[in-house]
């Protein structure tokens, strides 16, 4: 589905880049592998970008990541995290942001409750590792292999 959102993304990005460049040095991400009791993976539809992504986020300032982790579960998923996420691996995503880096977390222990994020998510799914939707993001079919065994893991986003 394009919305507004996602056709002005791509002008707005190079703006947000710009600011956050200039407000610090490096960026840091987290993206978190949330499994249910069927094996099947969370994702998340954007409003803003096309296809599925793992849920996730940046990680604000004097915030943990595993902190961060557990905050963008709740805010784009509405599960609220039992425990502490597992760190899976880290990327560097020079490809889209010099500096920019993505801890990628765990998670198979929560309660749902409500989503805290409004006009951000379109969708929310669980689906089987074999049968994730056709334009389930490149990056997310990589980091899914590498958390299942699959393929090693890569330094890379």
């Amino acid at each position: 589905m394009t919305t507004w959102r996602t056709r002005i993304e791509p002008f707005t990005r190079p703006l947000f880049f710009a600011w956050s460049r200039m407000t610090r040095g490096m960026t840091l991400g987290v993206r978190i592998i949330a499994t249910d009791d069927q094996s099947r993976i969370l994702l998340v539809k954007h409003t803003y970008l096309n296809g599925w992504w793992l849920p996730g986020g940046g990680v604000d300032k004097g915030e943990t990541t595993h902190k961060a982790a557990v905050r963008e579960l709740k805010e784009e998923a509405g599960l609220i995290a039992h425990g502490t996420p597992k760190l899976v691996s880290i990327h560097s995503n020079e490809r889209f942001f010099p500096g920019d880096h993505v801890a990628i977390f765990h998670i198979d222990r929560f309660d749902v409750g409500e989503r805290t994020s409004h006009g951000e998510i379109a969708e929310i799914g669980w689906f089987h590792p074999n049968d994730l939707p056709a334009d389930t993001t490149k990056a997310t079919r990589a980091r899914i292999d590498e958390f299942l065994g699959r393929t090693a893991p890569s330094p890379d986003w």
